[in-house]
């Protein structure tokens, strides 16, 4: 591969870094700036692209709960915005086509349709990429959010094969043999261990039993990495083997957003109709926000899942690209659809950074749902007379429960945003679903004067950082405990108000000598 590809990535990446916005945007600038230069994609590229998605559709649904799709908010809302959308664009093109646009103008009703169905899918790449960074991918809005583009991917496999005339191979039933198969596959992966065969397996999995076989049978690909995800997601460790994949995966997915901008050189005819599509983007916006209240969820969940689904699709290239080798659309739609993708990514990248602001600013605008007929998911959370509260139960929070439990007497709520964990742990701890980097959660929370101490346990620094400035932010009275899993995050901890911070490894260290002396 060429020493380019890895010189304007990095350039670009940290370019967007220094700027404040997530290296992606950096990726997709650079991926344009090497068009420019004279660099095409090349197969390698592409490979590379292409399994970065691949692992990225994996990881996803690892994570996924498949009750989550058949919730109302998700496939309702789905569907309501993916017909409301193309209708919607439909009407748009068709005005722009009678006022005279050139290329328009050699653009039939067929081709039209095509096009608003394209542009009415959001990106599950650049949403994942956008939850990540944010630690919110558990999180009840991003939960919603990955619902929503899963169901966009089903309803994109099914028009691929509808208009390609081929339908799935007769084989295609004997994947259902992977359901009763997946809990020896669980059971292999108990057995591997956290080192490199555990990676490797991941990659037979998404790659070969999900990739390759259905592709063989007539299935997209991409939908049997996700799959094959799901099948594992209820595992103990399929947290753990989506970590150790998480590295491998980001690496690959630069080399997706690098091809979008080698795909096509755009003309300036190119640039302004794609720069018309980027101003038509805010109506998908709106679509979103005004039929997420209709399924009870608050405003801020309608409005932080609508900015993470404010983007166009690399699915809409793919259907484009399609309806191009079957003649009914001009290979002209591929570049501009192409850039338009990829100038949605950098605007909702730069929007996604001030999804809190412009919550905020919304928020006295938009009607909120009466909070007796919120989501379950959605209402306000009961403290029942907690005087201490630990945000994120993972194995560090649970451990300190117990002790403030069991040593110290007191009254313990445990909060996770992790709709399984939550469940599962609901039997041995008092525990409540909430979102700690949700601004309302701490209005809910803090309403009581009982609360003496709160423990920021969340394994991600900046979810830390963002609860303490709430909590210090809505001058709460108490103590302030967190943990951290680097030196240099201890500063800056303590300045913003904590009054304890505690390494995760250094606080494993004296626990492991205090046991060995009792022992």
């Amino acid at each position: 591969m060429e020493p380019a590809y890895f010189i304007y990535a990095f350039a670009g990446g940290l370019l967007a870094m220094i700027l404040r916005l997530p290296p992606l945007a950096g990726f997709l600038v650079a991926g344009f700036l090497l068009n420019y230069s004279g660099y095409t994609l090349t197969p390698t590229l592409e490979a590379v692209a292409n399994l970065g998605v691949t692992l990225l559709l994996f990881t996803i649904g690892l994570k996924l709960n498949i009750r989550t799709l058949l919730q109302s908010e998700v496939w309702g809302v789905a569907s309501l915005h993916i017909t409301l959308s193309s209708v919607l664009f439909v009407l748009i093109l068709g005005l722009l086509k009678f006022a005279g646009i050139m290329l328009m103008q050699s653009t039939d009703w067929t081709a039209i349709v095509i096009l608003a169905f394209a542009l009415s899918f959001s990106s599950t790449v650049f949403a994942v990429k956008v939850l990540e960074e944010r630690s919110e991918t558990q999180s009840f809005y991003g939960r919603v959010a990955i619902g929503i583009l899963i169901m966009q991917d089903i309803f994109a496999v099914i028009f691929l094969s509808a208009t390609t005339g081929s339908l799935p191979s007769v084989w295609a039933l004997t994947l259902f043999l992977l359901i009763p198969a997946a809990p020896f596959l669980r059971q292999l992966l108990d057995r591997l261990g956290h080192g490199e065969m555990q990676v490797l397996f991941g990659f037979v999995l998404a790659l070969v039993l999900g990739y390759k076989l259905f592709e063989l049978v007539g299935l997209k690909g991409d939908l049997g990495a996700l799959i094959m995800g799901i099948l594992l997601a209820p595992h103990k460790t399929s947290a753990n083997l989506a970590r150790s994949l998480f590295n491998i995966k980001e690496l690959f997915l630069v080399g997706f957003f690098l091809s979008i901008g080698l795909t096509a050189l755009p003309n300036w005819e190119h640039v302004g109709l794609a720069l018309l599509l980027l101003v038509l983007l805010p109506l998908k916006t709106v679509l979103f926000v005004v039929i997420f209240p209709r399924f009870k969820l608050r405003v801020r969940t309608s409005v932080l899942a609508s900015m993470t689904l404010s983007n166009y699709s690399e699915f809409g290239l793919i259907v484009t690209a399609l309806a191009m080798t079957q003649g009914w659309l001009n290979s002209d739609w591929l570049v501009i659809l192409s850039l338009s993708v990829a100038m949605s990514f950098v605007v909702a990248a730069i929007l996604n950074n001030y999804n809190e602001r412009l919550y905020q600013l919304s928020r006295n605008r938009l009607q909120e749902v009466p909070a007796a007929e919120l989501h379950p998911h959605d209402k306000p959370i009961e403290l029942n007379g907690a005087q201490v509260v630990i945000l994120g139960m993972g194995k560090i929070g649970r451990g300190t429960y117990q002790r403030l439990q069991q040593k110290y007497n007191l009254n313990v709520l445990g909060i996770d945003n992790d709709e399984n964990k939550v469940e599962r742990l609901s039997q041995d701890y008092q525990i409540v679903e909430g979102d700690a980097v949700d601004s309302d959660f701490w209005d809910k929370l803090l309403v009581s004067d009982q609360v003496q101490l709160v423990v920021l346990a969340m394994p991600h620094h900046a979810g830390n950082v963002y609860a303490l400035k709430q909590l210090r932010g809505r001058d709460f009275k108490g103590r302030v405990a967190a943990i951290v899993e680097y030196s240099d995050e201890v500063e800056r901890l303590k300045n913003l108000g904590a009054d304890e911070v505690f390494e995760v490894y250094e606080g494993a260290g004296l626990s492991l000598a205090d046991q060995a002396m009792q022992q």
